[in-house]
């Protein structure tokens, strides 16, 4: 039976991460009451299981969400674990209403017809007439399905499950894709003195690594370039933007030159399948290794909500976060929702102050809505 005492809210935020927590202050700041629902324990605990030695690829005067500062030097690079810590201090410091241990498991029109939506969260109901979903990108990973024929001596983990060597087998490792995570991960492993190759081609590199001198200097250009230059209003962001979404972005603090370092093995051909139990390279190259780590990134899963908002890609059909066909409903933090910032710490703030002020327009002015959403049109690239 469903517990009808979690009442009615002007809005539920589902997530709270940095982008749900920044959608919280601002919505604070405006006077609309809200609640933040989020499903692990502790606020940041998607940061405290990244990889041991994560660190952000953004200096820490880049990393605070608006009122409070972050806790480090301005050039200090944050570890994944440091910013977990500064999200559940940030919903502290600024008393968010935020219940942790809730997961959504359905968002679905309000059930009697009126205007809003209803929240299923196991054996509790929430109702609000807005949702903001900030549940961010990284929700089901992918491994390919030929993974399962790979010999079962093989020890296999996905990026999600990576935190440090220690986890693997004696012998040579294979890491699958050169994104972000990727590098990183073959840049460790390989520096840790396993032999270690690397399969698939990168997204193009920065100049200079973003831990350099040279970089100080640039931020301010780089955060310009991110957030106004490639964005969904220019060409170059409109072109970006689904190579982003499908194979992650450029090399940023690991580059090529930093793994040919440490005695990484390049493979440009992408690991397509089996022989004989070990990896095989489109280009017929059978790799004999001991371990995989697929760096091959997640898909979208959003078959929660339950509202016709998806495009054909799994990506919700938003413009700056705003889903025109189901009045009342957003998301932030998506891959690129309006900028290549939207998806990193910098670009949180600003997402979700432009919906905020949708929020508490429609509540002054409210749309008419019906309880059934409208289909989605296609995504709009205007600002």
């Amino acid at each position: 039976m469903v517990d009808q005492s979690k009442g009615q809210h002007e809005v539920v935020i589902v997530g709270a991460g940095q982008s749900g927590l920044a959608a919280g202050f601002h919505l604070a700041r405006r006077g609309i009451e809200f609640v933040i629902l989020e499903a692990d324990p502790q606020v940041g605990d998607v940061w405290r299981r990244r990889y041991d030695s994560l660190r952000l690829y953004s200096p820490a005067k880049l990393d605070a969400l608006p009122g409070l500062p972050f806790p480090l030097p301005g050039h200090t690079f944050p570890t994944g674990s440091q910013m977990a810590d500064y999200l559940q201090s940030y919903a502290a410091h600024h008393r968010l209403p935020v219940r942790t241990g809730v997961r959504v498991d359905r968002l679905r029109p309000s059930a009697d017809g009126t205007d809003g939506y209803e929240l299923l969260a196991g054996g509790s109901r929430y109702q609000a007439r807005q949702v903001i979903v900030t549940t961010g990108p990284f929700h089901r990973p992918f491994i390919p399905d030929f993974a399962a024929q790979l010999d079962p001596a093989i020890r296999q983990l996905h990026s999600a499950e990576y935190r440090n060597p220690a986890q693997l087998v004696d012998g040579p490792v294979l890491v699958v894709g050169v994104s972000h995570s990727g590098a990183d991960i073959a840049y460790e492993v390989a520096g840790a003195g396993r032999a270690t190759m690397l399969s698939g081609v990168d997204r193009g590199q920065l100049p200079f690594s973003v831990d350099s001198r040279r970089m100080r200097l640039l931020w301010p250009v780089m955060r310009f370039v991110a957030g106004t230059v490639l964005t969904l209003g220019t060409p170059v962001g409109r072109k970006l933007a689904p190579k982003v979404r499908a194979h992650g972005g450029p090399l940023l603090r690991v580059r090529r030159a930093d793994l040919e370092r440490v005695g990484v093995r390049r493979h440009l051909e992408r690991t397509t399948g089996v022989e004989d139990g070990r990896p095989r390279l489109a280009d017929g190259t059978v790799l004999d290794v001991t371990n995989i780590i697929w760096s091959t990134g997640f898909r979208p899963d959003f078959s929660w909500v339950e509202l016709p908002v998806l495009g054909e890609d799994g990506w919700p059909v938003q413009e700056r976060g705003v889903v025109e066909s189901a009045p009342g409903l957003y998301f932030l933090g998506l891959p690129f929702l309006y900028a290549f910032a939207s998806m990193l710490v910098v670009g949180a703030a600003r997402d979700a102050a432009h919906v905020a002020d949708r929020v508490l327009s429609r509540r002054v002015a409210p749309e008419p809505f019906t309880g059934r959403a409208r289909r989605p049109r296609a995504e709009s690239g205007g600002p």
